[in-house]
């Protein structure tokens, strides 16, 4: 099986997490591909292949050498995002796309356009994994997951490559969050790790956003509209007003690269009671704590204005910027470069707006930074996937294991 038949099974499997499912996986359909994957890690002659009871998979690539290497890791995860339909896909291959809109559904009229997504522009010429328009396309990150295990029958197929002792991990639940919370590092067992969920060709990341989730909560005081003079106190006006105090320069829309944000997820509520769920992100930790306490300070105004406890404001950390943890140990860093440069791609290496799995991991002792995966507009209809991307993604994996080992030869 080539890399291209493992990821379109892959992507047959629906494997849609759940937020609010409070259970490892979130979703009992995340086992059926976890299974899968089991028996076919154990078929290509790896070892130690052992699922747990939360739908975390490990496996080992025993080292060919008897040099003293280091044991690394390489991880993808096996949910795709509750923001789109993973059910039912129909991948579909462009060949030799020629630079012009892609037609997904002519009867529904879903076309994926260079014109809204120029990235298309950078892959002409080559084939490219499409949908059908009415669900995600699962590169993300079911493309790791191919890269990852190919790469493994690659290295057992060509022994004069020599590496260490190889592990390989996929995980659940990533797309809400939760993907390391239940990894067990110290079985795991390696000095450092990559999570192969990049995006774009080239990708390589070692930074991410310090985040945190805030939940505010304003009760009101319902009284009558025509009799409310002095009396109404209306929370879901007063939500809005605690939410034009937060600067609407600094939304997901209006920031790009290192600018931080805060983000509006949702309000709902009546007069009574309303609530707003935000999420807070900011690459610098200094600026981040005062987004923080500004959130804070906006809830302690409205309480002065409207009276205390109107507002409350609630806030919990959910990961924090992997840079401080990968630092004391740039030479991974230098590994991963030098492997995307000898697959002929030259590293672009950036922060990523969000989190990975590996941000959270290199907190747990595990410094874990990020790789490209070669999938674009993750999360929806227009996600694709070019080919070459996928195959380079495979020999970056098997250059880093080689790279490992010279270095410790």
């Amino acid at each position: 099986m080539n890399i291209v038949e493992r990821f379109l099974k892959y992507t047959a499997f629906d494997t849609q997490s759940s937020e609010d499912a409070g259970k490892t996986p979130s979703t009992d359909k995340q086992l059926k591909l976890a299974e899968y994957l089991r028996e076919e890690l154990t078929a290509i002659g790896l070892q130690e292949v052992e699922l747990d009871g939360n739908g975390y998979l490990y496996a080992t690539l025993p080292a060919n050498t008897d040099a003293a290497v280091p044991v690394i890791g390489f991880i993808a995860h096996m949910d795709t995002s509750p923001d789109c339909s993973g059910a039912g896909v129909k991948p579909r291959i462009v060949e030799n796309y020629d630079g012009g809109d892609i037609v997904l559904d002519a009867e529904a009229g879903i076309v994926t356009s260079p014109a809204k997504f120029p990235e298309l522009l950078a892959h002409v010429g080559e084939d490219l994994i499409v949908t059908d328009g009415h669900t995600l396309l699962g590169a993300d990150d079911k493309a790791g997951i191919a890269e990852i295990i190919q790469a493994m029958v690659y290295l057992m197929e060509h022994p004069e490559i020599k590496h260490g002792k190889i592990r390989v991990a996929f995980n659940p639940d990533e797309e809400i969050g939760l993907g390391a919370h239940k990894f067990d590092v110290e079985k795991f067992g390696c000095q450092w790790a990559y999570t192969m969920d990049g995006g774009e060709l080239g990708e390589l990341e070692f930074e991410n956003f310090n985040a945190a989730a805030a939940k505010v909560e304003v009760t009101g005081v319902s009284v009558h509209p025509g009799y409310a003079k002095n009396k109404m106190v209306n929370a879901a006006r007063v939500a809005t007003e605690f939410a034009a105090l937060l600067p609407t320069t600094e939304t997901p829309e209006a920031t790009v690269e290192y600018e931080g944000f805060y983000h509006l997820l949702n309000i709902e509520g009546n007069v009574e009671r309303t609530s707003l769920t935000y999420i807070i992100r900011d690459h610098d930790r200094r600026k981040f704590e005062e987004r923080k306490a500004f959130i804070i300070k906006a809830g302690e105004w409205m309480n002065v204005k409207y009276g205390e406890g109107t507002v409350k404001v609630s806030l919990s950390d959910q990961y924090y910027n992997m840079r401080q943890q990968v630092e004391p140990v740039m030479h991974i860093i230098d590994i991963a470069n030098e492997a995307i440069r000898r697959a002929g791609v030259t590293p672009a290496v950036r922060a990523i707006r969000g989190g990975t799995d590996g941000a959270q991991l290199s907190f747990k002792g595990l410094p874990c930074p990020n790789i490209f995966a070669g999938g674009l507009n993750f999360h929806g209809p227009h996600e694709f996937l070019p080919i070459p991307s996928l195959m380079k993604a495979c020999e970056v994996v098997v250059n880093i294991c080689a790279l490992t080992a010279e270095k410790y030869q």
